[in-house]
């Protein structure tokens, strides 16, 4: 026979049993060299594993490795061990006499194992010293759920036993009439992404398994062209007895592949990719070629079965490895992308892990290395080449960042493909679309770069990127003088060497840099730093316990992102705050060297004149996705600048993020890093419930106030007191709790008021103030807005009752407005009193509850309500009636208050010119809602009072 013969076998013309037997002889002649190069490249005691698995399995013997039960299944169809094994396994316990069972009531068909299959690397060009053993054990049909558990039990003593010998194995139990047709339930390789990927996987046991004992593929006699109709073919094989049954394993065809198979097998690796990008790139470009073939998809285990076929039997091109590489390297050439496939072949070299610029270790080159220098050859590769990728584990940073750009590239392309397949296709169930979302995140929190986000340029490229000695320099920007920034140069350089080199990394910032180099482990805790500060104030000390606060907060290695948090947008989980980073805040005190004692110790209002410590804040933010995102603040609105953004990034439900706050300035560094913090877990807790709230600080002389919206929280400076009076006393629409920072307006009286606010509650404070009699009269009302007024002070009753009058009749007035629909009526509003008593000895202004005030019958009020009701542009129209009688703009025109306080005076005995209250208001027609605000009406009485009493002194 001719060494190039092909075998053609046609059904319809006949079938020699001869020929059936010179193929099975074939693949057996590849199947024989692959065992043995995988042998050949395992220790003594792993060979010994692999040779005895199947007798292991063929009988069950008490102290033979593996033994569960004489119950267990056992029995490898058509294996007899020969001498050797036998006489291994009689090393391993002397009582082991092996009975044959040709013959005997254990015939073929009661044997339990159908088959053992060697998957993974062993027996490849990419074998190495740490390769597993994936064992497909294919056993009968018809194995109850007992003897399976049995089975799964004597496979797990297997792996203990193997790892004994320095062998790590992993037994997968395969069922072949419920795998041919896509039912399993387990994972089949330890590189297994689930039952989604049938069809491929298939495709990569036939070219890659080595048949260890038992039955043969049926596969193997199926010529190419004759895939579509498989089914058929190996019926007739079957039934006119070409074949034995008790021979061949059917496992299934490869006629077609599911386009579905493709998006899955690709958004596995894509994932693997994140983390290990030269292990997934081959495998996911090879998906890219069969899912560009769809649907006439060519697999490789389709071409290794023509190339047996044709007695192509060279094991060197049959290696899966070289086979998936030729199959890449046809489609690349074909489309002209050389620098993928200069990455291709990277990422073989990488992964066969075979140095060739250096010399072999053993005497003799081993046929991996023999097979790869051909290649490398082949693809014109210098020894520079060779030496700078051989030279992987000391790659650093600028050559880890040219490789992650093409890898980047690689992965981000295969994304976009299988995208735009999965549309094309309309392949993608609603879990793929899922999946695909969720693996978008993925590459895009791994890879993408944004504002602030620190790039992490190491993924599975390089063992270790740390430098041992580093220069970190402070200067005017290059491109802007008036500009500084941080750059970072390898080496020890002094003040006259370092504006000869190129930095490794530029930032405006220090904390952005340092974060850069801690994330992706360019400094670490050997590595010795020269610091050049230039005009910033940062020491080495200040620099040392940066380095160390970053360590602490984000411990490396990151643990892997949950899928339940990609399902989400990203929500802050680490934070650490760094104040004042390279500043001094009291450089004339460090100038003089002195150090300033005071009562007014609070960093945000330090000392008589009200300094502001907090500078500068540079954060530091690892997210649920596992993003490191850093944002520097500076300018008067620095501090509330950045707990604006940190309260807006918070999610509206879910954990509140571990914060930290660090200061190692020259002067209060603790205190100001305490009060920050202070600060900052206040105002987590004051917005954690998501209410509308507000809180209010003072900084310097100025007062902020965090207001939360809908979805939002917004800051408002006010310059001083007035203004924030101002603001506190504005409309709102519903309730808002004040929460107080616990420094802001000590020894204000408006600080023993405002935290009293409360829902569905009115609160009257008054203030007398004897030395001039006056009172100043405060409302907190329903919706926590204040109304404060300085009136005239006679005695408590005079200065309440007109207000409590007016308070009833308003809640009188709601109360009617209220619809009777059968539910229960909204309690109306309480109303308090409290009177603020000044400072004494020993005791500071306080708050002490007052009874409502209680008039008697016989006191002289006067009825006075007004009606107002909407004019032109903003002017109203104000109706008054006193006692009943009607005063209208109608009859007085602009005399209307005259009028009416002439009426008022006529009423009083000896014409009296004390004040005059409104005791009533309705201004339904100028409001939108019925209730309306009490803070509205508190304004307009206010108003009303004034003309009236200013025309009851000019009567």
């Amino acid at each position: 026979m001719s060494r190039t013969q092909e075998i053609r076998p046609d059904i319809d013309e006949g079938i020699d049993r001869k020929v059936l037997a010179q193929l099975r002889a074939r693949f057996l002649a590849v199947n024989k060299g692959r065992l043995q190069r995988a042998s050949e490249a395992l220790s003594t005691r792993q060979q010994l594993v692999l040779r005895l698995l199947p007798l292991l399995f063929h009988v069950n013997h008490p102290l033979l490795p593996g033994y569960v039960s004489g119950a267990t299944p056992a029995g490898v169809s058509g294996y007899e061990p020969d001498d050797d094994e036998l006489a291994e396994a009689q090393r391993l316990t002397r009582s082991f006499a092996y009975k044959p069972r040709r013959g005997n009531a254990l015939s073929a068909n009661l044997t339990g194992i159908h088959g053992l299959f060697l998957m993974g690397s062993l027996g490849t060009v990419a074998q190495a010293e740490q390769s597993d053993m994936d064992v497909w054990v294919c056993h009968a049909p018809n194995l109850t759920g007992e003897a399976l558990a049995e089975l799964r039990r004597k496979c797990d003593q297997l792996e203990i036993w193997a790892a004994t010998l320095g062998a790590e194995a992993h037994f997968f139990l395969i069922d072949p009439a419920r795998f041919t047709v896509g039912d399993r339930e387990a994972l089949l390789t330890s590189d297994d992404c689930g039952t989604t990927q049938h069809y491929l996987l298939l495709d990569e046991f036939y070219r890659t398994a080595i048949w260890l004992a038992g039955r043969t593929p049926l596969w193997w006699l199926v010529p190419v062209y004759e895939e579509p109709r498989y089914q058929a073919y190996i019926t007739t094989l079957l039934n006119k007895r070409f074949i034995r049954a008790d021979e061949v394993l059917d496992l299934g065809h490869l006629a077609r592949i599911p386009p579905g198979e493709f998006i899955g097998a690709g958004m596995w690796q894509l994932y693997k990719g994140i983390e290990s990008p030269y292990k997934s790139v081959l495998k996911l470009l090879l998906t890219e070629v069969y899912a560009s073939e769809h649907p006439k998809v060519e697999c490789l285990s389709l071409r290794f079965k023509q190339a047996v076929f044709a007695n192509q039997l060279d094991l060197d091109e049959l290696d899966p490895y070289i086979v998936v590489y030729r199959r890449l390297e046809e489609y690349l050439s074909a489309r002209g992308e050389h620098e993928r496939l200069e990455l291709i072949r990277r990422c073989l070299y990488l992964k066969i892990d075979k140095k060739l610029s250096r010399p072999p270790r053993g005497r003799a080159k081993s046929w991996q290395r023999l097979l790869l220098e051909r290649l490398t050859r082949d693809w014109d590769w210098s020894p520079r080449h060779l030496a700078m990728l051989d030279s992987r584990s000391q790659w650093k940073v600028r050559q880890v960042s040219t490789e992650r750009r093409a890898l980047v590239n690689e992965l981000t392309y295969s994304y976009r493909f299988l995208s735009a397949f999965a549309r094309t296709e309309q392949a993608a169930s609603s879990l793929n679309s899922r999946d695909l979302g969720v693996l978008g995140r993925r590459l895009y929190a791994a890879f993408e770069r944004k504002a602030g986000k620190i790039e992490f340029i190491n993924p599975g490229i390089a063992p270790d990127l740390a430098e041992d000695t580093l220069t970190l320099v402070h200067s005017p920007s290059p491109e802007a003088p008036q500009e500084t920034q941080w750059a970072l140069y390898t080496g020890s350089l002094g003040a006259q060497e370092w504006p000869d080199f190129a930095p490794l990394k530029r930032a405006r910032e220090l904390i952005e840099l340092l974060a850069w180099c801690h994330r992706n482990g360019v400094i670490d805790n050997s590595t010795r730093l020269s610091l050049h500060p230039g005009a910033s104030d940062l020491s080495e000390f200040e620099l040392s316990n940066l380095l160390t606060s970053l360590q602490h907060a984000v411990p490396l290695p990151l643990a892997p992102v949950a899928e339940v948090d990609l399902l989400q947008a990203s929500s802050p989980r680490e934070v650490l705050v760094l104040v004042n980073v390279g500043i001094d805040p009291l450089p004339q005190h460090s100038q003089m060297n002195v150090h300033m004692t005071t009562e007014r110790t609070d960093a945000l209002g330090y000392s008589g004149v009200r300094e502001n410590l907090v500078l500068t804040l540079d954060q530091v933010t690892l997210n649920s996705w596992n993003e490191l995102l850093t944002s520097r603040y500076d300018g008067p609105h620095a501090l509330l600048d950045c707990l604006r953004d940190l309260l807006n990034s918070l999610p509206a439900e879910g954990p509140v993020p571990n914060l930290r706050v660090r200061c190692f300035c020259r002067n209060r560094a603790t205190q100001i890093a305490e009060r920050v913090e202070e600060l900052f877990r206040d105002t987590l807790a004051a917005f954690a419930d998501g209410a509308p709230n507000r809180y209010l600080l003072q900084i310097k002389q100025h007062y902020h106030v965090l207001e939360w919206r809908p979805g939002q929280v917004r800051h408002t400076p006010l310059h001083d007191r007035n203004a924030l009076l101002d603001h506190l006393g504005r409309e709102r629409s519903d309730y808002s709790a004040l929460h107080l920072d616990r420094h802001v307006l000590a020894g204000d009286e408006l600080g023993l008021i405002l935290p009293l606010g409360r829902a569905n509650c009115i609160q009257v404070f008054y203030r007398c103030y004897e030395s001039t009699d006056e009172a100043e009269l405060s409302v907190l009302d329903e919706h926590n807005a204040l109304w404060r007024q300085r009136v005239p002070f006679r005695d408590e009753q005079s200065l309440l009752t007109p207000l409590q009058r007016f308070l009833q009749s308003l809640l009188y007035r709601r109360n009617a407005l209220l619809p009777l629909d059968g539910a229960l009526p909204a309690a109306p509003p309480e109303v308090l009193y409290y009177q603020i008593l000044p400072d004494a000895p020993a005791r500071p202004q306080r708050l002490e509850r007052r009874p409502a005030p209680s008039a008697a019958v016989s006191h002289p009020f006067f009825d006075v309500q007004a009606i107002l009701e909407p004019a032109d542009g903003k002017r109203v129209h104000v109706t008054l009636y006193c006692n009943h009688r009607e005063f209208s703009e109608l009859e007085y025109a602009g005399d209307l208050y005259a009028a009416v306080a002439q009426h008022i005076l006529a009423q009083r005995a000896g014409g009296e010119r004390y004040p005059c209250y409104i005791t009533d208001l309705d201004l339904s027609a100028l409001l939108d809602s019925a209730a309306g605000q009490t803070l509205v009406s508190l304004r307009y009485k206010a108003r009303l009072e004034d003309a009236l009493n200013q025309a009851l002194q000019h009567a």
